[in-house]
């Protein structure tokens, strides 16, 4: 797209230019503000900086408000449920433009366990429930879990198992999902990572047991869907997202409740030396952008 449009018009034989000064600028906002609208959010924001014309058509609330999410006052009432303020703040005070802006940054929830954002291209709900969220079995028994303060994580810190013979992680979310396929994932780690003199560096020492018999994914959603995956537990030193399962939202009225699970419960053998983060929940259309087993 040039800086100026240039209009012209056949007379005869010969073409001329009716109007040198035309350009961008003279385009009717309501127009620039319809053509804009098959934008993706991003693309938006740069037509804003030409003129004075798409940057008063970007901020029209029914360009950003077919960016939304069609349930997006569900969601926002679902994250902001304990906080009154914050959502009359939504309700009465934002543009559609700002909505969206707000939404695209990580908002917390239920405690500050669970964390959810539109992706800013797409304006898609994607989540992330800390390890804090789960419910693990032995967690309390210091001398096999321990809490990890670390950089690497999104909530800043994990969980940490040393040794046990049971390994069970529990969870659930129930939220006004949008309606499209959603993939979950554990996102998890072989080894205890650390900074020495700035450096990244693994502690391996502990790790075992993961690669005896393979760790059970399930998923299960309130309207019957259900997934399990199987996976040896290999990769050591990175963080690996382990895919349990894919559902279906269809429809957006409602809230969706999804439960789901990680268990290594063979007791022949102990396992140890892994970190537990998070559970994410992303559109299964953004799957490669995970470092996925």
């Amino acid at each position: 797209m040039g800086s100026s449009l240039s209009f012209l018009f056949s007379r005869g034989n010969s073409v001329v230019d009716p109007s040198p000064e035309s350009g961008l600028g003279d385009l009717p906002e309501s127009c620039v503000a319809s053509i804009i609208g098959y934008l993706d959010p991003p693309e938006i924001c740069r037509l804003a900086m030409l003129n004075q014309a798409f940057r008063g058509a970007s901020s029209a609330d029914f360009v950003w408000e077919s960016k939304l999410p069609l349930n997006y006052g569900s969601i926002v009432e679902r994250v902001f449920e304990n906080d009154g303020e914050k959502f009359e703040g939504f309700c009465k005070d934002l543009c559609k433009k700002d909505v969206y802006s707000r939404l695209c940054r990580s908002n917390s929830f239920d405690g500050g366990s669970k964390k959810v954002w539109l992706d800013k291209s797409k304006g898609k709900i994607c989540m992330s429930i800390s390890s804090n969220g789960l419910a693990i079995t032995g967690i309390d028994d210091r001398r096999y879990w321990s809490r990890i303060p670390t950089e690497e994580s999104r909530f800043h810190s994990v969980v940490y198992v040393q040794q046990v013979w049971w390994f069970e992680v529990n969870g659930e979310v129930e939220f006004p999902f949008p309606a499209g396929s959603y993939s979950l994932f554990f996102r998890l780690h072989l080894g205890q990572a650390y900074k020495r003199f700035g450096r990244r560096v693994c502690n391996t020492e502990k790790v075992h047991g993961w690669d005896k018999k393979p760790v059970r994914f399930q998923l299960s959603t309130s309207d019957g869907q259900q997934a399990t995956m199987q996976y040896y537990l290999k990769e050591v030193g990175k963080w690996i997202h382990y895919h349990a399962g894919d559902f279906v939202v269809t429809d957006s009225c409602q809230s969706t409740l999804v439960k789901f699970s990680m268990t290594q419960i063979d007791c022949t053998h102990t396992k140890g030396g892994l970190c537990v983060d998070s559970v994410v929940v992303y559109p299964s259309e953004f799957k490669e952008r995970l470092e996925c087993f």
